[in-house]
């Protein structure tokens, strides 16, 4: 007898388990497997945004999570001269999506709290210690063949999602190719654990160094965690240079050997590359095994944790039959379209911001530099990192645009019965919403609530006034909002409202029976 489950999660780093933590809300059974016998110890990422930190509150994990957690501290660019001639930062209180918009974090610890979580869930089978050798699929599902520490040397699930990293055997397997976006640089990439006598030298922010002779990054991690990604010169040996002696020598600028230990340094080739297809019939590709860009925004597994939360609810819209036939082909497509899209976008603006650090030609740099403080009219003014990230532009999304139209729903903070507040997620739910500040008239016949929530600005006491200052900028009414929290369609009145509904009942057909009038 061969293990059947709804999903297969090939890879259990943070976008695996992430995974199969939100198939398993849908109440679907998961298998996740990983070749690695437990957490690696060396840390990786090192920041999130508001939009991970909004998954973690939905899953449940938000509150262990955040004890790794400190907020970013401003990013200031210096150029050439030494002169300031950026400042990136977060956006102020009140927080759009209810959490500090940007933080750093220690991954090890992390990723420990997020596999303890999946491990309380019954719905979720896994083995750690244990490859997927080979991937067969047929119109029915999928089969894996394992090795390694298995209790069975093959399971069968109704899809697959592989999350397997940048040399993912299962994409391999599958035949899906990577486009080369054309970035392709080597860096040394040092953590330090300083102690006191080290973090007294060291600035309060995190650095950008623009330099034409050694571009570098300084990033004030959590605790006395502190991060370089030091630009590798021509001739020099990346593998020479990650040695703790060369290392040392790189760090002089700021730290002595007996300012701190030395935590990882590892000299990579920063890339920009994405997946040709993100699917092949049942198997769907996510995190670095879809996509791998340069950190300059930290983003790395912020991408991968989006790609699951837009493909989860899929699947499972899909699994449980609540989407059928076409409709369910084009759903489970639009994952790819929605995530490639805006992984290639963001690439490019990420490039953008590494055009500015990593210009290697001193003339032009100083061009950068009086360009940069031109524009703003010689005062460095504060740049919210998430004005850099891109909406959603084709996909699931309704016909008729908007600039609303693909980008994330605020989530304020509600007052509840006892007088306390929580957020409009552990208040309302993450499933379908329907939001406005006044409820729909006669006209138009809701579908019932399990299809469908109805969030009225006018019936909730909020405490920072996020929701009703965003309908106002937006000059809207209404909008319509996927599980995955992005804005599906926006209305102005009834007439556009009655239209947003059909739509959406059109293209996401629920098998609950829906009237629109």
């Amino acid at each position: 007898m061969i293990p059947h489950y709804d999903v297969a999660v090939v890879g259990f780093g943070p976008t695996g388990v992430v995974a199969a933590a939100l198939l398993s809300q849908h109440g679907l059974r998961v298998y996740a497997c990983d070749r690695l016998p437990d957490v690696y110890e060396i840390p990786r990422a090192i920041s999130l945004d508001h939009e991970i930190q909004r998954i973690f509150q939905q899953i449940g994990v938000l509150d262990k999570v955040a004890a790794h957690c400190e907020p970013f501290t401003p990013s200031e660019y210096y150029g050439v001269e030494g002169q300031l001639i950026r400042r990136m930062t977060m956006l102020p209180p009140p927080w759009p999506l209810g959490h500090v918009p940007s933080v750093v974090f220690s991954q090890p610890p992390v990723e420990r709290a997020l596999r303890a979580h999946v491990a309380s869930e019954d719905r979720v089978t896994v083995e750690l210690g244990v490859t997927a050798t080979r991937v067969m699929q047929d119109d029915d599902g999928v089969l894996l063949e394992l090795s390694g520490s298995t209790a069975e040397p093959r399971v069968r699930a109704k899809y697959v999602i592989a999350c397997d990293g940048g040399a993912s055997g299962t994409r391999a397997q599958i035949g899906i190719e990577l486009e080369d976006l054309d970035f392709d640089e080597p860096w040394l990439v040092v953590d330090v654990l300083v102690n006191e006598q080290g973090l007294s030298k060291l600035p309060r922010v995190s650095m950008q160094y623009c330099e034409p002779e050694r571009p570098s990054t300084l990033v004030i991690g959590p605790g006395n965690h502190r991060r370089w990604e030091i630009s590798l010169n021509d001739g020099e040996d990346p593998q020479v240079m990650a040695t703790p002696e060369r290392t040392w020598e790189l760090l002089a600028r700021w730290l002595q050997p007996d300012d701190g230990d030395l935590w990882r340094q590892a000299s990579y080739r920063f890339h920009a590359l994405v997946a040709e297809r993100w699917r092949v019939g049942r198997v769907f590709v996510a995190g670095d095994a879809a996509h791998m860009q340069p950190p300059f925004l930290g983003q790395g597994m912020c991408q991968g944790m989006r790609d699951v939360a837009n493909l989860s609810w899929k699947l499972a819209a899909v699994i449980n039959g609540e989407v059928r036939g076409p409709a369910a082909s084009a759903l489970m497509n639009s994952y790819g379209d929605e995530r490639k899209a805006h992984v290639r976008e963001l690439t490019s603006r990420i490039k953008g911001v590494g055009a500015v650090i990593c210009e290697r030609d001193p003339v032009q740099a100083r061009a950068r530099d009086a360009r940069l403080l031109a524009e703003s009219d010689g005062v460095v003014r504060d740049t919210p990192r998430q004005d850099i990230l891109p909406r959603l532009e084709t996909g699931c999304l309704a016909e008729v645009d908007h600039p609303a139209r693909g980008t994330l729903f605020p989530q304020p903070w509600l007052r509840q019965a006892d007088g306390t507040y929580l957020l409009m997620d552990d208040t309302f739910g993450c499933g379908w919403r329907l939001v406005g500040l006044e409820e729909p008239s006669g006209e138009v016949i809701l579908p019932p609530e399990s299809a469908l929530r109805l969030i009225v600005a006018a019936r909730v006491q909020e405490r920072d006034g996020v929701l009703v200052d965003w309908f106002a900028r937006q000059d809207l009414r209404w909008v319509l909002v996927r599980p995955d929290h992005y804005v599906y369609g926006v209305a102005r009145d009834i007439p556009q409202l009655r239209s947003l509904l059909n739509d959406w009942h059109r293209r996401v057909p629920v098998v609950t029976a829906l009237a629109f009038t």
